[in-house]
């Protein structure tokens, strides 16, 4: 039998299904990863792979809003299990399929919370909110823009590309406005990038975002400008004996989702052990 994941912590599932394996030597599950790269074309292009191969019988996955929406319906369809640890689209859940679940709560949880945390804790007064394209960036955009309400600039509701890297349009409009902050829904490439160059540009004001940011990568790449960001993420903490674990096995500290891919990974292992 085998088990797929596609997600950013992807160890966190391995060390769910190395312990099952080692308190079950009579039910030996395989962990077999797919890479679509974060990409929904080509995930929809590995998905059937997924789906024709009768020893999978459950999904850790897909990782992101966007190859999420494009995959869904074949899963459905084909009946499979899909668990994602990490996609957080709040439309994902209103599409009728029967075989997809989150182990995590959705933007519709985390961009509200975020926008009520910079108004009511830290007191912004006036936000611009930059989306860039993939479903989540959009998705969670909208989410925070409604509960901020006015608080949040029409002035400067600005749209980026993924891959974009020269943010000179956006900078020379938000500096315009003079916002107390700036919050980005999308990814930490990006995210960082525009950072970089908001810093560059003489904006001194506060950089918030989702959960896209909550990334080391995103502090490795916009280096001393990440200082004194606010990332909000709808993931758990890694707490005690978990924590001890995986860095024993790993030599790494567990990333952002690797919670979740171990919780969903043990509950696909408990499914199959039970027989269902």
């Amino acid at each position: 039998r085998h088990a797929t994941v596609s997600d950013v912590a992807g160890v966190g599932a391995l060390l769910a299904v190395e312990k099952h394996n080692a308190a079950n030597p009579g039910c030996q599950i395989e962990l077999r990863t797919f890479d679509t790269e974060g990409d929904p074309q080509k995930a929809t292009a590995i998905a059937p792979q997924i789906v024709d191969d009768a020893s999978i019988v459950g999904l850790v996955g897909p990782t992101w809003s966007g190859e999420t929406k494009a995959t869904g319906s074949v899963f459905n369809q084909a009946g499979l299990v899909a668990v994602t640890p990490s996609a957080t689209n709040t439309a994902l859940s209103e599409q009728g399929w029967k075989t997809f679940f989150r182990g995590l709560s959705s933007d519709g949880v985390q961009g509200p919370s975020l926008a009520s945390y910079l108004t009511n804790t830290l007191g912004v007064k006036k936000a611009c909110v930059v989306a860039d394209s993939p479903d989540a960036g959009i998705g969670q955009a909208g989410a925070i823009r409604t509960t901020l309400g006015p608080i949040a600039d029409s002035a400067c509701n600005i749209s980026v590309k993924k891959g974009d890297k020269d943010f000179s349009a956006a900078v020379t409009q938000i500096k315009g406005e003079s916002p107390d902050a700036v919050v980005f829904a999308s990814y930490y490439t990006e995210g960082a990038l525009l950072l970089q160059q908001l810093r560059d540009g003489g904006y001194t004001g506060l950089f918030a975002g989702p959960d896209g940011l909550k990334d080391p990568e995103f502090v490795k790449a916009a280096g001393a400008a990440a200082k004194g960001a606010v990332l909000s993420c709808p993931c758990g903490p890694p707490t005690g004996s978990f924590v001890d674990e995986y860095t024993a096995k790993f030599g790494q500290q567990p990333g952002t989702y690797s919670v979740e891919a171990y919780d969903v990974a043990t509950i696909l292992l408990r499914g199959i052990d039970s027989g269902a």
